[in-house]
């Protein structure tokens, strides 16, 4: 059984990934959780590695905030890129592995919105410090595996659905089990999301070819069929429904107040549909996704 280096392992993806990759794997997971087999800063120091690895799976990074200082701009930097590179300096001290596959993410392509798009038809922008610290690990990372004769696979998930989901879908769970969320404009937008559980099942076939993928699942479901299915699984009724123009006000209000749960900024990613393309991944890797309404649980 190979033995594979997974970072990130004791945050949500790897709580749900892990148990399906012990399957495949001898796993390891090395990070700053007191649940990591070796505890690791990949910030501020290059970690000491007892072995060699098969196959390294990088899942550790910085995420789901809104930066506000010079210093929070910064720490997506010093985690995203910085940590890449010490563990790539620790990699190479032990011998370096057959593959590595990189968890990247579709804010890579930069704000606007993607319509059917394939890793090939938009260009990279960085146009946030996750955006864009993201885009320069993607860089050091090629320039690495390239130099080491090791294959990388990069994955840019959509938005990641599972059990205890951070970020938008995680806030509309909460909002939905206690009453505070309101569906707007009919919740007709539609959102690329993807299934946890995936990316377990690519990283094997990954390993083993390498590659750029965008992956999601097919249906890129509606918020709308989204609130309806967690209400259903919280025994809740289906969330009230305002028309834009009022959204539009409280949003206008959340941008004076920032405690507010809604501004202008995040209506505008509520209303606007943002699909991408999982062809290329489903026609070299011969994945098939996971439908995410029917296997979604919270």
């Amino acid at each position: 059984m190979d033995k594979l280096l997974f970072t990130g392992g004791s945050g949500f993806l790897g709580r749900n990934i892990k148990p399906i990759l012990d399957k495949q794997y001898e796993v390891t997971t090395i990070g700053i959780m007191d649940v990591d087999m070796i505890k690791a800063n990949f910030v501020t120091d290059i970690p000491e590695l007892p072995e060699r690895y098969d196959v390294v799976l990088h899942a550790a990074g910085k995420a789901h905030i809104y930066p506000k200082t010079e210093a929070e701009k910064q720490s997506f930097y010093d985690v995203n890129l910085t940590g890449t590179a010490h563990l790539c300096e620790a990699l190479e001290k032990v011998g370096v592995p057959r593959a590595f596959v990189f968890i990247s993410t579709m804010n890579v392509y930069g704000s606007v919105p993607g319509n059917m798009d394939t890793e090939d038809s938009r260009p990279l922008v960085g146009d946030s410090p996750y955006s864009d610290s993201k885009i320069k690990a993607e860089e050091y990372l090629t320039d690495w595996c390239r130099t080491h004769n090791v294959i990388l696979a990069i994955l840019r998930p959509s938005l990641l659905a599972g059990r205890g989901a951070p970020g938008n879908l995680g806030a509309m769970v909460k909002g939905i089990r206690t009453g505070a969320y309101l569906s707007i404009a009919g919740g007709k937008a539609k959102k690329s999301v993807l299934m946890v559980d995936d990316i377990a099942r690519l990283v094997p076939l990954v390993a083993k070819k390498g590659g750029v993928y965008n992956v999601c699942d097919d249906h890129n479901p509606s918020f709308g069929e989204l609130e309806e299915t967690i209400a259903k699984q919280l025994g809740k009724r289906k969330p009230i429904n305002i028309p834009y123009w009022m959204a539009k006000c409280l949003a206008l209000f959340g941008d004076v107040f920032r405690f507010f749960p809604i501004n202008s900024q995040r209506l505008n990613k509520i209303v606007t549909s943002d699909v991408w393309s999982n062809e290329k991944a489903k026609r070299e890797l011969g994945w098939q996704p996971l439908d995410v309404l029917n296997n979604y649980k919270i």
